[in-house]
């Protein structure tokens, strides 16, 4: 027996195009930009005299300002919308880049890259907060990964590009050229370019057949039950960032922390993977070559984690992704002595590779999923801090247990994160999130 064809793939592909100009366009150029000056900080910073430690400390800076910059960021797209909120991160950050670009002081450096990242939770949490709004359920998991994706192509290929101009050039100056000129035409297509709320508002409204709505768009919020209305017209409640959080800390203490340790677990590979290279000698064209494998991996399924997600559910993708990725790097900090270490090096790398890529957007369509249908930017603001704070800290902790014990500790401590993880995942998705139509 033969299935009618299912009319969301269609949907899916015209929602994709639509948000394409104003969403996934930006995000890769906006993380174009973005890589191509990550590999020059340290060089940058050097230059200032900055020794090993404090040259990590200006890198460190962009995760700190992401991570300080999620609240306030939902606070202000609740308030001015997500469109004005991306312009207004890519002006301000054109200051950031004016201060990396003037500065001969190291602190001012540093407060300029705090400032870029600050401006980038913004962008960031604007994207993700009109795809929570506008995305139905159904596709929800394939356009967030779409968009995850947009991410990483442009964190793949920045550095390539600073590589390119650094040939040409010959100064890293150029690279902070590149992004600011990034994030001018980032600017102007969210500014000028064709507005996708518009675009979502015509098309939901040429869909809607009732007449009372095409008469007046705006006046059913709420499904007509036929009874009389007896009560005052519900207008949506904006409640604020710490009211938001107080009043859904139940969700986020529980699959938020689950959430914050598949970021731990993601964070940690460009940590582990290098360091483990060195630690059992390997040169460096190997341990490059090892790492972009895994990388390239990662960004090949980022599409499938997507149709992965929408077809059997949120926890097909998120608990393979942690199993996968923990398993191997507890696997991995068995392997440091062994003849063959080499060898395993090469096959958990890519193990943690393809856990990586099957995880690509499993954050952003979990907080969609259970963010308020009205004003969601409080709760994203909310929900991206605490899956942040697992990305941030996880360096600190390889870090740490190396420096205090070994890299096998501390490999196989992140591995045992992300096992524990994948329970927590399994006890609490079915609780919180609802079940999209199988596609």
């Amino acid at each position: 027996m033969t299935s009618a064809p299912d009319p969301r793939r269609g949907a899916a592909a015209e929602a994709i195009r639509r948000y394409a100009p104003m969403i996934y366009g930006p995000t890769a150029l906006y993380s174009v930009g973005q890589g191509a000056i990550l590999p020059l900080l340290p060089i940058i910073a050097r230059e200032l005299g900055a020794d090993l430690a404090t040259a990590a400390l200006v890198i460190a800076m962009l995760v700190v300002g992401q991570l300080v910059g999620n609240l306030p960021a939902g606070w202000l797209v609740s308030r001015i919308g997500e469109r004005h909120t991306m312009t207004l991160a890519a002006a301000v950050s054109l200051i950031g880049i004016a201060g990396m670009l003037l500065s001969g002081h190291l602190g001012v450096l540093m407060l300029s890259v705090l400032l870029i990242g600050v401006c980038a939770s913004a962008f960031a949490l604007a994207r993700h907060t009109f795809m929570t709004t506008r995305v139905p359920l159904a596709y929800r998991a394939r356009s967030l990964s779409l968009l995850g994706g947009s991410f990483r192509l442009g964190a793949f290929t920045g550095p390539f590009v600073a590589a390119g101009l650094l040939g040409i050039f010959e100064n890293e100056e150029a690279s902070i050229w590149f992004f600011g000129a990034c994030l001018v035409v980032v600017g102007l297509l969210v500014t000028f370019g064709p507005d996708p709320e518009q675009a979502a508002d015509r098309a939901a409204r040429a869909a809607e057949t009732r007449p009372t709505e095409e008469e007046d768009p705006e006046a059913l919020e709420a499904e007509d039950t036929g009874e009389a209305v007896t009560g005052s017209i519900p207008t949506a409640e904006r409640i604020g960032v710490f009211r938001t959080m107080a009043r859904h800390r139940r969700v986020l203490s529980r699959l938020g922390l689950a959430a914050a340790s598949l970021s731990a677990v993601r964070a940690s590979r460009p940590a582990v993977l290098p360091l483990w290279g060195v630690s059992i000698g390997l040169d460096s064209s190997t341990i490059a070559l090892v790492v972009g494998i895994s990388g390239a991996l990662d960004f090949a399924l980022f599409y499938a984690s997507g149709q992965v997600m929408d077809r059997f559910g949120r926890l097909w993708a998120a608990v393979p992704a942690l199993i996968l990725m923990g398993g191997a790097l507890f696997a991995l900090s068995f392997t440091h002595e062994l003849d063959a270490a080499t060898m395993w090096f090469g096959v958990f790398a890519t193990v943690i590779g393809v856990g990586n890529g099957l995880s690509s957007g499993i954050l952003l369509t979990l907080g969609s999923d259970i963010a308020p249908k009205t004003d969601p930017a409080p709760f994203l603001g909310a929900w991206r801090t605490i899956t942040d704070a697992g990305g941030a800290l996880s360096p600190l902790l390889v870090s740490g247990l190396t420096a205090v014990a070994s890299i096998s500790v501390a490999a196989g401590g992140i591995g045992a994160i992300g096992l524990l993880g994948a329970l927590a995942f399994i006890r609490w998705v079915p609780r919180f999130v609802p079940t999209p139509g199988r596609d």
